[in-house]
């Protein structure tokens, strides 16, 4: 059994780095899975908005049952990043603020 939850926390921890990156790479608009699950939204403005919201919520599910089974999470981002979580609404602060620095070279390597 103690095996069990050793891979329950690299695997959530896994996840829950997969989908930082998903809506991080959804905020610079790169492409994701949700770009391949809906091709033909691409020449719709409002595609960015819904790929932002479903990777939002993807990464607030992952952290909420990290939350919910003790999984240490917060590890994975920056304190203001985890009060942005911890609001759980994407607002317009979210997405201008998710990147400390936007100039940052880790950004724009992403």
């Amino acid at each position: 059994m103690g095996n069990e939850s050793v891979v329950s926390v690299e695997f959530f921890i896994s996840k829950l780095a997969d989908a930082k990156v998903t809506f991080e790479r959804a905020l610079d608009c790169k492409h994701t899975e949700f770009d391949d699950l809906y091709p033909y939204m691409l020449e719709h403005p409002q595609f960015f908005w819904y790929k932002r919201y479903v990777a939002w919520s993807q990464l607030l599910t992952i952290a909420g049952l990290c939350e919910e089974l003790s999984i240490p999470w917060k590890e994975q981002f920056s304190s203001q990043q985890v009060g942005y979580l911890e609001q759980r609404v994407m607002s317009a602060k979210v997405l201008d603020f998710w990147f400390e620095k936007n100039d940052s070279k880790e950004h724009a390597q992403r």
